[in-house]
């Protein structure tokens, strides 16, 4: 598959604390999260489809932050811009300028504040990964 940058939105049905590996328990209030993450190695994209099969049980490894947040939530878009550039940050740092990150989620390898960032409503976050993307 082609290589890219890629944002999941998820919904969130209830408020809920996760426990989420290295991060330990985090607080997730009801609500839409927008996961930045870099599908830029050998699979290319296929990592998306990875992380859907974590969503929906098929997986049961958990090696990323989102992999534990995943089982808690419901697939609702996922924005993809194909590139071999390394836009993760900046996507994400966009994303983040619209919707309230979660702290050090996703983010362990780069200095930014988060790669998860949360809304309350479905369409603000579906708007603000949209034009983080340029689309």
């Amino acid at each position: 598959m082609k290589p890219g940058i890629y944002t999941l939105v998820l919904g969130l049905d209830t408020e809920r604390e996760i426990a989420v590996g290295s991060l330990g328990r985090i607080f997730f209030p009801r609500g839409y999260y927008a996961y930045t993450g870099s599908a830029r190695g050998p699979g290319g994209l296929k990592r998306v489809e990875r992380h859907l099969e974590i969503q929906k049980g098929i997986r049961k490894t958990r090696r990323w932050h989102i992999d534990y947040l995943l089982p808690e939530t419901r697939f609702q878009e996922a924005v993809i811009t194909h590139t071999a550039n390394d836009l993760e940050c900046s996507i994400a740092r966009k994303v983040g300028e619209r919707l309230m990150p979660i702290p050090g989620f996703g983010c362990t390898d780069c200095s930014c504040v988060s790669h998860l960032h949360f809304s309350t409503e479905l369409g603000e976050a579906l708007h603000a990964v949209r034009q983080a993307h340029g689309q």
